[in-house]
């Protein structure tokens, strides 16, 4: 049987006259696009431009809210109620599905960014309002969270379409949580392992724990980063990788 999986990568996160990361690129290997709308990194004309790259290379769209963090990148934890969140999301997805429209594009997905994230994937009530907001405007829209997380079970007890994602370059817990950044091991730094944990996750379900414990996982997309020459080098050996597996990259909204 064939297998497939996803490549998602966070795009158009430059500002004004500053330019972050090589999506012209990373869009020529990644299967799908999470573009910032504005609040951690991405401007009117920035997202425009960046939705519009989105369509010629043929990568499935989505959209990347984050908290109202620009200086902090959204990265930062801040003290808001549901109503807060729920506005936040509808009003960044509307402007980034606005641009869509102008290209005659569809949103495939939302991913929450940073903080925003972090918050959503350990809280399930949280992930439950949110999703049944974004539902009402969006009804078919999928839901990027992290594998195994309490947003992706909460999802899937609601039917939601949910596409659960690993990281290629970063460690877990044994309870499928990152491990911090600011904790000692969280990035995995050789290329080879990274790699290779990234071919089990895909292929066994199955990753190393930073215990050294093997847990379970589900790779439906892997998020890659392509902000410098070798990131975007090491997210063509994982490409390669796979592809000489048998492993097909398609994007999980694309089910033919």
């Amino acid at each position: 049987m064939t297998q497939y999986v996803d490549l998602n990568s966070d795009l158009g996160e430059g500002f004004g006259a500053y330019k972050m990361g090589m999506d012209e690129d990373i869009l020529k290997l990644v299967t799908s696009a999470n573009v910032a709308c504005g609040w951690h990194a991405g401007d009117p004309g920035l997202m425009n431009q960046t939705v519009g790259l989105v369509k010629k290379e043929g990568v499935a769209l989505g959209a990347h809210p984050s908290y109202p963090d620009l200086l902090g990148f959204g990265r930062r934890k801040m003290d808001l109620s549901y109503q807060e969140m729920k506005d936040y999301v509808a009003y960044q997805v509307g402007a980034l599905d606005a641009f869509a429209r102008a290209h005659d594009l569809a949103l495939q997905h939302i991913k929450l960014h940073g903080a925003f994230y972090n918050q959503a994937m350990a809280d399930p009530d949280l992930a439950k309002v949110l999703m049944e907001a974004c539902l009402k405007i969006w009804p078919d829209i999928y839901f990027l969270a992290l594998s195994g997380s309490p947003f992706a079970r909460a999802g899937q007890a609601m039917g939601v379409k949910v596409a659960q994602e690993v990281f290629a370059d970063r460690a877990y817990r044994e309870d499928g949580r990152l491990v911090s950044r600011k904790e000692p091991g969280a990035l995995i730094e050789d290329e080879d392992l990274a790699i290779s944990r990234t071919l089990r996750m895909v292929k066994e379900g199955r990753v190393k724990a930073i215990t050294g414990q093997d847990i379970d996982i589900v790779a439906d997309s892997i998020c890659v980063h392509g902000d410098n020459p070798q990131a975007l080098n090491f997210v063509r050996k994982i490409a390669q990788a796979l592809e000489e597996e048998g492993v097909v990259l398609r994007a999980f909204g694309q089910t033919k």
